[in-house]
């Protein structure tokens, strides 16, 4: 326990910092970024996912034994952006795996990276 004659020195993090207020006019009430938000852009969400797609390709050509055969493809469709894998036929079972685990992990992967650019993606693995 702290005894009351404790003094906080500056920067303890059980002190306020009496700093600029004017820090907190760009937020909105739960703190999200205002000008962010405003920013919102529905054209060109597919060049907001050139990480996603990269991560995808180097997955899928990780995976495969023809990597020459993979290709991705990439639309836009309400706000998404799809991305459709194609593999050469040899590594169709590798890719979607036992159950579609791998596809499952795949996807997981893709999403994650898209979410950090701020965009939402779906993979699809076409024949």
């Amino acid at each position: 326990m702290s005894d009351a004659s404790d003094e906080y020195v500056a920067g303890d993090v059980n002190t306020i910092d009496d700093g600029p207020e004017d820090d907190f006019d760009d937020m909105d009430d739960v703190g999200n970024d205002v000008d962010d938000v405003n920013d919102v852009d529905d054209a060109g969400h597919a060049d907001k996912a050139a990480a996603a797609i990269a991560a995808l390709e180097f997955i899928a050509k990780s995976l495969a034994e023809d990597p020459e055969a993979v290709s991705v493809e990439v639309s836009e469709r309400q706000g998404k952006v799809i991305l459709s894998l194609s593999v050469g036929p040899s590594d169709m079972g590798r890719v979607i795996g036992r159950r579609g685990r791998t596809a499952q992990a795949i996807r997981a992967l893709v999403g994650a990276v898209g979410s950090r650019d701020g965009v939402t993606t779906s993979v699809d693995i076409v024949d």
